[in-house]
């Protein structure tokens, strides 16, 4: 069991920066495959970015490849979402969420979520 929470999110001009985070309690958060989704108003909820449990694979939607950044730091229980040159298409509710086993970027495959942290850009 995991449970997941988000900080982080603001408003911010487009091509600024933010960088979210996800703490996670629960003994076993090192053994947990970590993501970002994102979800936009009137739109699914989407992939952004996931890392392995030991840091050295990640991925990434082709939408923030060359901007975004995800990592994590299994001795403070938290995963991060570097963001930069943001655009206004990027404004979104951020949720972490967790899993078992190989990333995988469908929401399905996740079983545990943060509650979400509000990204907007303005422009």
């Amino acid at each position: 069991q995991v449970q997941l929470v988000e900080s982080g999110g603001g408003l911010v001009q487009v091509g600024g920066s933010l960088r979210l985070s996800c703490a996670a309690s629960g003994r076993t958060y090192s053994s947990y495959t970590m993501a970002w989704f994102r979800q936009a108003p009137g739109k699914e909820r989407e992939f952004v970015a996931v890392i392995n449990w030991s840091g050295s694979s990640t991925d990434y939607a082709d939408s923030v490849k060359g901007r975004f950044t995800i990592s994590r730091d299994n001795a403070k229980n938290t995963v991060y979402l570097q963001m930069n040159s943001l655009k206004p298409e990027d404004t979104a509710l951020y949720y972490c969420a967790a899993k078992y086993g190989s990333m995988r970027n469908a929401v399905e495959w996740y079983g545990y979520w943060g509650q979400g942290t509000q990204v907007t850009v303005s422009s």
